[in-house]
C-alpha cells in the first residue's frame, strides 16, 4: 500500500514487506510465529482459564496466609492438654498435619472467591465488550452478595458494596498510570 510519495509507505500489520535476502524458510517461521501468538493470546484470554489462574493464585495465597498466621499460633507446643503428654516427634506431627489442614481449608476459601470473582468479571467483560473500571465493581458487587447471601438482604447489600468498593480500589491502584518522578 502505498502512501504519499514524500512519507514511507504505509502497511497494515502482518503486510509488511520482508527485508531483503530473507528466505521462504524464515518467511514461513514467521508467518508461524504470529499464528502461534494469536492462539496464545486467544487461549490467555478465555474466560475458563482466567477462572482456574484465580482459583490456583487464591488458593496459593489463602495457604500463605493461614502458613503465616500458624506461626504465630504455635509459640508454645506444650500449652496443651492433649499434647503434654506425647512425644515431642508426635507433637510435632501433630501441629505439621494441623497446620496443613488449616492451610486447605482456608486456601480453598481464597480459591472460591477468586474463581467466582473471575468468573463474573469475565462474563460481564464479554457481555459489555469493554474492558473497564466498572467491570471490576459490578464483579465485586455481584460476588460480595453471592458469599453473603447465607446473612439475608440487608448482609447482601453490605457484603456487595465493600467488595466492589475493595474491587474498585484495587482496579485503580492496578490502572493507574506510572509515575513520571524518578
Amino acid at each position: 500500500m502505498q502512501g504519499h510519495p514524500l512519507m514511507a509507505p504505509v502497511y497494515l500489520p502482518g503486510t509488511e514487506p520482508y527485508p531483503p535476502g530473507t528466505t521462504e524458510e524464515e518467511k514461513q517461521n514467521f508467518r508461524d510465529q504470529i499464528k502461534w501468538g494469536k492462539w496464545m493470546n486467544q487461549f490467555m484470554e478465555s474466560c475458563p482459564l482466567k477462572v482456574v489462574m484465580a482459583g490456583g493464585a487464591g488458593f496459593a495465597f489463602g495457604g500463605f496466609v493461614s502458613l503465616m498466621s500458624a506461626t504465630f499460633a504455635y509459640e508454645d507446643p506444650l500449652s496443651r492438654a492433649a499434647e503434654k503428654h506425647a512425644t515431642t516427634r508426635a507433637q510435632a506431627a501433630y501441629m505439621f498435619k494441623e497446620m496443613g489442614r488449616n492451610m486447605y481449608t482456608q486456601g480453598r476459601g481464597f480459591a472460591k472467591v477468586g474463581a467466582l470473582y473471575s468468573g463474573i468479571e469475565c462474563c460481564i467483560e464479554g457481555y459489555r465488550a469493554k474492558n473497564d473500571i466498572y467491570n471490576g465493581l459490578s464483579a465485586g458487587f455481584v460476588s460480595g452478595a453471592i458469599l453473603a447471601r447465607n446473612a439475608g438482604p440487608m448482609a447482601m447489600l453490605g457484603g456487595g458494596a465493600a467488595f466492589a468498593a475493595f474491587s474498585g480500589a484495587i482496579d485503580l491502584y492496578l490502572r493507574k498510570a506510572p509515575s513520571e518522578e524518578p
